[in-house]
């Protein structure tokens, strides 16, 4: 797991002034390195190299690479309006944090400032005979980094902005955050499958001091707390992505002296007013939603955009479904209890949205039980449970919002091959708000094949 200075080293790399000041460095470097090699040029070689000649190449180079760089800066700002008001504007971030654009922006940014050192080295002299033939070597490669940058930013810039690229990313880093918690389900720590009997009543809960979204829990840290003490034990309350306030506790302590060590428990939790999507796969899920109901709205009218987001849906739960590898290290930090990622608030995240958003929509409502019916396939009795909840949720909102018998008729046979008939009253979507089950109920999170999902 990445320790707080990691990940904080890992967001600032992701601002789009880092790279740009790392490239413009390189190339105040680059274009001083010219002197520093010019003794050991020899002095016949470099009079073939005119100043002239080197001169207004750089002029050229600093006049175009200005243009270029607002053309671009514009560009980029438009494709940000154009994503919050096509997309979401939860999607802004990640479209702030392309890597292309930023290399794409240095490189420019780096040229010009390499342009502007080299005339005013050469206008005083500083080059002399040897340092111009370096300098215009130099520059000959500096031209062919711009253009090799300059045609994978125009093939870049036409998608920049666009929905379907946009959720591709969104995908892209949800799909990260998945596997990476799908491999380490706890962070690193014991599994805390029951916070309500597993945390002891002696412990002490520590309360968060500020107002946000833990974006980022830092194992190793809360692991040196208790290293060293044999009954140290401290559980998790708050995931990343939990909004949390000073009445939420952060965690639990049992064991340590919570007064000495309150400050350094808070200072592992990373608290911001936004969600991030590094250890928060429910955040990407919420996005990916948030697309689909703006294309379902009666402004948009875009149900394709939604029907994509159900084969990106799918392809991200059935991550869950694959085998996983355990690790040798699978508890490193075996005095911190974590809970797990709850599968049903996943299904929550995505589905509720879009069946309320599309139920009127008969090619919306058919991918959707495609989809259930494909994850109740691949998937455990989480998602088993999980996609007949939902697909008989979704059934019972089309119902009410279809006018056509042959459409409702499409939809309950799909839902029957899910496993949620809607003339079974045993899986009626209202038995899924209700308590806990009744004496013999079928309890599906032990028996994966029954035909009813418990409450």
């Amino acid at each position: 797991m990445t320790s707080r200075w990691q990940w904080l080293l890992l967001q600032l790399s992701r601002k789009l002034w880092f790279r740009a000041s790392l490239f413009s460095v390189l190339a105040i470097a680059t274009a001083l390195a010219a002197i520093v090699l010019k003794p050991y040029i020899p002095a016949d070689i470099s009079t073939q190299v005119g100043a002239d000649a080197v001169d207004k190449i750089l002029g050229v180079i600093a006049a175009s690479m200005l243009a270029v760089t607002i053309f671009s800066l514009s560009t980029m700002v438009s494709a940000y309006i154009a994503a919050n008001s096509n997309v979401t504007p939860r999607a802004i971030r990640l479209l702030d944090e392309d890597a292309t654009a930023h290399n794409a922006l240095g490189t420019f940014i780096g040229a010009f400032l390499f342009s502007l050192v080299g005339i005013i080295a050469l206008s005083t002299g500083m080059y002399g005979v040897q340092g111009r033939l370096v300098l215009f070597v130099v520059t000959l490669a500096v031209i062919a980094f711009v253009v090799m940058t300059l045609l994978h930013w125009i093939d870049h810039v036409s998608t920049l902005g666009q929905v379907a690229e946009t959720s591709g990313r969104i995908e892209a880093a949800t799909s990260a955050a998945m596997r990476a918690r799908h491999q380490r389900p706890y962070l690193g720590g014991r599994p805390l499958l029951d916070p309500a009997r597993e945390i002891p009543a002696n412990a002490t809960p520590l309360f968060a001091e500020r107002i946000g979204y833990v974006q980022h829990i830092d194992m190793d840290a809360l692991a040196g707390l208790a290293t060293g003490q044999a009954d140290a034990a401290i559980y998790l309350g708050a995931l990343p992505g939990t909004f949390v306030d000073p009445s939420r506790p952060l965690a639990w302590v049992g064991g340590i002296d919570h007064n000495a060590m309150q400050d350094d428990v808070r200072a592992a939790f990373t608290i911001g007013q936004l969600r991030s999507f590094d250890q928060d796969p429910r955040f990407g899920m919420s996005v990916l939603s948030e697309i689909a109901s703006r294309a379902l709205s009666p402004a948009v009218n875009d149900p394709g955009t939604a029907i994509d987001i159900l084969g990106r849906a799918v392809r991200l739960l059935s991550i869950w479904s694959v085998p996983r590898e355990i690790a040798d290290d699978e508890v490193r930090y075996p005095q911190v209890h974590v809970p797990g990622v709850d599968v049903a608030e996943l299904y929550d995240d995505l589905f509720n949205p879009i069946a309320r958003d599309g139920a009127a929509l008969v090619e919306v409502g058919i991918r959707l039980q495609k989809s259930l019916r494909a994850l109740a396939r691949l998937g455990d009795a989480r998602h088993v449970a999980s996609a007949r909840r939902h697909s008989a949720l979704a059934l019972e909102r089309a119902m009410l919002a279809l006018a056509i018998d042959a459409d409702k008729q499409v939809l309950r046979a799909l839902a029957a091959e899910v496993g949620t008939p809607a003339a079974d009253p045993q899986t009626s979507p209202a038995s899924f708000y209700t308590g806990p089950p009744a004496a013999g109920a079928i309890d599906v999170q032990s028996d994966p094949t029954a035909d009813a999902p418990s409450a």
